[in-house]
């Protein structure tokens, strides 16, 4: 089978198709063969050698479906031709096949494409636990989404909306700005032109806002932390821009001068963790379908491009000015 190495950290071009033997099977696993394969921004970390370090060599990606080609002994949920998706699961997922432990197997509806289910699984998952789980949101909040074009803050701000929420979204160009209005921001700020906290509080009238998600880390944290109006939170679920450095604990008690409001919260949420139970996994993912299935939440993909084609895969994934999600297509 073909799949993607990586022998040493590096850009894009550290990503080599070579041929290997398909994995052999073993109890408890199921053979899937992918048809579509979910790039992600920690892949590209992981590539890099950067905040997720894993070992050499390895084959990325963390998300996919396929179809079972075969079962291993002691797997009674699945059967050879059922159509599937994984997600958070490093098992080679940039190849042809996969072995993937049947409590990681997630059956995909009829009237959901496989390039869907691999295009919406892991972000759609995320922005869900983080809207009903992590900091729910109710009806009259106000919640800040950073880069709400991005892949998880798109679909944060169409979750926001149905809480009853009103969306600010930050993001860096015109166009990502009318894309997060397409999924429902109600303001969008470009912090190229004007400073996110002062922007939020003109927003606001000064009143700040209920919940930020942040998936950027060190560049907003700041800003993040000054918009929070009392018994805020603050989400932190990525740090693209850098590790947040260390901070004064006292500040969210609003005592310490120039701490602004009180009782405010900071947390720090991995899908993975939220996501470990088998049966909570299989639930969120049946959620997340049902909505998409129906046309309730939208799933944008911007390119499928060959499994060869990883390198530009990565590519257009660095330059950050693209919107929507990328497909490697086995």
């Amino acid at each position: 089978m073909r799949a993607i190495r990586v022998q040493e950290h590096g850009g894009p071009d550290a990503l080599q198709c070579i041929d290997l033997p398909v994995p052999a099977l073993k109890p408890g696993h199921a053979l899937v063969r992918n048809h579509a394969i979910g790039v992600n921004y920690v892949d590209a970390q992981h590539r890099q050698g950067g905040y997720y370090p894993i070992g050499l060599p390895f084959i990325p990606g963390i998300e996919a479906a396929g179809v079972v080609e075969q079962v291993g002994e002691g797997v009674t949920q699945f059967a050879p031709g059922d159509r599937v998706a994984y997600a958070g699961y490093m098992g080679g997922n940039y190849a042809d096949y996969t072995l993937v432990p049947e409590a990681e197997l997630l059956p995909v509806p009829a009237a959901l494409s496989l390039e869907q289910a691999a295009a919406g699984l892991m972000h759609a998952m995320t922005a869900h636990c983080l809207t009903h789980e992590v900091a729910p949101l109710r009806d009259g909040q106000w919640v800040l989404i950073h880069a709400a074009a991005g892949g998880v803050g798109y679909l944060l701000a169409q979750f926001a909306k149905r809480a009853g929420a009103t969306v600010i979204g930050t993001v860096s160009s015109h166009t990502k700005a009318a894309f997060a209005t397409a999924a429902g921001a109600d303001f969008v700020i470009q912090y190229h032109e004007r400073p996110i906290a002062a922007a939020v509080h003109e927003i606001t009238r000064g009143e700040g806002v209920h919940v930020v998600y942040d998936a950027i880390g060190q560049a907003t944290f700041e800003a993040s932390l000054t918009v929070l109006r009392a018994c805020g939170h603050l989400v932190i679920y990525g740090q693209t821009s850098g590790a947040i450095p260390p901070f004064d604990l006292n500040r969210l008690s609003g005592l310490t001068p120039g701490s602004g409001r009180g009782s405010l919260s900071v947390t720090w949420a991995a899908l993975s963790h939220y996501n470990a139970d088998p049966e909570v996994r299989r639930a969120r993912a049946a959620a997340v379908f049902a909505l998409i299935a129906a046309g309730q939440l939208d799933i944008h993909i911007s390119h499928q491009l060959p499994l060869e084609a990883v390198a530009e895969a990565h590519r257009l994934l660095d330059d950050r000015e693209r919107v929507g999600k990328i497909l490697l297509m086995p």
